[in-house]
């Protein structure tokens, strides 16, 4: 059992695969041209798997796959099959643009949801916001994990003056689909020029889903980061990540290996641990790891403040969002 000293007992992991992306969402990626990690300084397929077995072992019972994109690894499709072996739910964040290509993969590992991250259902903004032009192919794919039975998530970060204006066409989504539309404040990282007047919040977005749709809540579980809404006569559902003005750290149960493999125990941690390092040495990894979550700050990695209005950006230490894995 992982616990910090708050009482927290975590029993979710997040494993980044890569930090190599097919796409360049300007509010995940440093720049344009950017350096990733040489391959052989990734976690290989061996030392995840030993490393995954290792968290199960101290009470992970869900894991999720993220990146980059973790699908651009060749050797993706042998990494799942090795994880669906465990005794855990598999879960997974993509962009979407490959599930086509491993579709028969994805089915046979059967992950208990897959979310798709997609910003907007306009093709032309599609490719202003991720500088590539994708925006068929990854509508598409949703429709395919949806007709395989996949549960599937859409993840809309939600920012002003860029999207917003496009909420309520989400919304629209969930009447005839069982989708779940998640909604994300926009959260700050190094390189990808956050601002507090960026932030759409969580109150402006159900303001504007209220003036045309009435909701009912879903009663939350103790370690839900999203607050799920109901709307009568519809599919599927949608759900609020309010990060920025109303964090869940209280019940928080996730900590993250990042692909160079080091922990971080919150997504705005300032350190992390390296434990690959000590594996390929031959070293002991577990009390590392228990170190590592004995050390948890409290709430938004000890470096944030409540009041997202007071951040100063340039002060911030961490990695982008993309070598965090989400």
């Amino acid at each position: 059992m992982l616990k910090d000293r708050f009482g927290r007992i975590h029993n979710y992991l997040r494993i980044s695969l890569t930090d190599n992306c097919n796409l360049r969402c300007f509010y995940c990626m440093p720049e344009e041209e950017y350096s990733f990690t040489p391959h052989g300084q990734l976690m290989q397929v061996d030392e995840i798997e030993l490393l995954a077995k290792l968290f199960v072992d101290q009470g992970i019972s869900k894991i999720r796959l993220t990146g980059g994109e973790p699908l651009v690894r060749k050797d993706a499709p042998v990494i799942i099959e090795r994880l669906s072996q465990l005794p855990v739910e598999l879960h997974m964040t993509s962009n979407g643009i490959r599930v086509d290509d491993m579709l028969p993969q994805l089915v046979a590992a059967n992950f208990k949801s897959i979310n798709i991250s997609l910003d907007t259902l306009r093709s032309e903004r599609f490719f202003q916001i991720t500088r590539r032009d994708y925006f068929d192919r990854v509508r598409n794919n949703i429709d395919l994990l949806l007709q395989n039975g996949i549960r599937t998530k859409i993840n809309m970060v939600v920012m002003k003056g860029v999207n917003d204006d496009e909420i309520l066409d989400f919304v629209a989504l969930t009447e005839n689909t069982p989708l779940e539309i998640r909604f994300i404040e926009f959260m700050p990282f190094s390189g990808n020029k956050w601002s507090s007047n960026q932030v759409y919040t969580q109150a402006d977005i159900l303001h504007q889903i209220h003036m045309f749709y009435p909701t009912d809540p879903i009663p939350a579980g103790p370690h839900d980061t999203a607050r799920a809404f109901s709307i009568a006569g519809h599919a599927g559902r949608i759900a609020l990540i309010s990060t920025m003005t109303a964090p869940f750290c209280a019940g928080c149960n996730r900590i993250r290996l990042t692909a160079d493999g080091k922990l971080k125990n919150c997504l705005f941690s300032q350190g992390e641990t390296d434990l690959l390092t000590t594996l390929r040495a031959g070293g002991e990894v577990l009390p590392l790891i228990q170190e590592n979550i004995l050390s948890k700050s409290k709430e938004l990695g000890g470096q944030l403040m409540m009041n997202f209005e007071q951040i100063d950006t340039d002060f911030l230490k961490n990695r982008s969002m993309i070598t965090i894995g989400g």
